[in-house]
């Protein structure tokens, strides 16, 4: 056997051999600042990555590393309190690997959410931005030998984001008056924040909002067959000249994020509920 899937598969089964375990049919994976919605779970199980053969370390500010079993309304769903970062020091097979065995569990819809620095003028702090599109400078998790069983070759990008799930979060909002904003993605590596020619740059190409995470996690996602919706909270504004004096600082990324994250939390659930 392959021993990336029999990495995959052992993971997957320890998960499945637990008392609590219910088949998923939802996987969320939860951000920098955003592991309060872990807290509305109906916990059946909660596992740190610790005990779950071959998951990483988490190891980023704001990300308390379990995975918890459970019901959120009214649907079972498995969800990723923290998630992992190439910036770590993981490889694109390790950080993605959690993907794969939700895959592995049933899961057919992933809710991914992120804090990442607002690029568009036009946003401020405390925004919730769907995700539409992104642009990616992280490795491409898919380089390598094909994971057949997982999905083909060559996996289209064109609609990563899906369509539906973005029109239901918007109707969501729009009933709980919740203001959102909408987007594109720029994900780079990390750690460093981004210099202001950078942000000046993404503006340019296109971006809304810039991060260090979660493109991999679609690209494996949507190589796996599963839909997906994510979700961003604008949780500082970008540098676009060396003048500012207002530079970027983590505990502030994290304090901005678990504000916005109860109309995440509500949005959320809310596409659970109508799914």
């Amino acid at each position: 056997m392959d021993p990336k899937i029999l990495m995959i598969d052992q993971a997957a089964e320890y998960v499945k051999s637990q008392p609590g375990f219910v088949k998923p049919k939802f996987g969320i994976i939860l951000g920098s600042g955003l592991g309060q919605l872990a807290d509305k779970i109906d916990a059946t199980a909660v596992l740190p990555y610790s005990d779950i053969p071959n998951f990483c370390k988490a190891t980023a500010l704001g990300h308390k590393g379990n995975l918890i079993l459970g019901t959120l309304s009214g649907k079972p769903v498995v969800a990723m309190q923290g998630r992992f970062h190439y910036y770590e020091g993981h490889s694109m097979q390790n950080a993605t690997l959690p993907v794969r065995v939700m895959k592995k569990l049933g899961v057919e819809t992933v809710l991914i959410s992120n804090a990442a620095g607002g690029l568009n003028t036009d946003f401020k702090v405390g925004d919730l931005m769907i995700i539409e599109d992104h642009i990616s400078f992280l490795p491409n998790p898919l380089i390598g030998e094909n994971l057949s069983e997982f999905g083909e070759r060559f996996p289209d990008m064109t609609c990563a984001y899906d369509k539906a799930l973005i029109s239901q979060a918007e109707k969501i909002a729009s009933r709980l008056g919740i203001k959102l904003q909408k987007g594109v993605y720029v994900a780079g590596t990390g750690p460093s924040y981004e210099t202001p020619a950078e942000v000046r740059f993404f503006r340019m190409v296109g971006g809304d909002a810039v991060g260090m995470s979660t493109v991999h996690e679609v690209i494996t996602a949507r190589h796996c067959g599963m839909r997906v919706f994510a979700m961003s909270v604008i949780s500082n504004m970008s540098n676009d000249t060396t003048e500012s004096r207002v530079l970027n600082d983590a505990d502030d990324v994290i304090r901005a994020a678990n504000i916005a994250g109860e109309n995440m939390s509500a949005i959320f659930k809310g596409i659970l509920e109508y799914d």
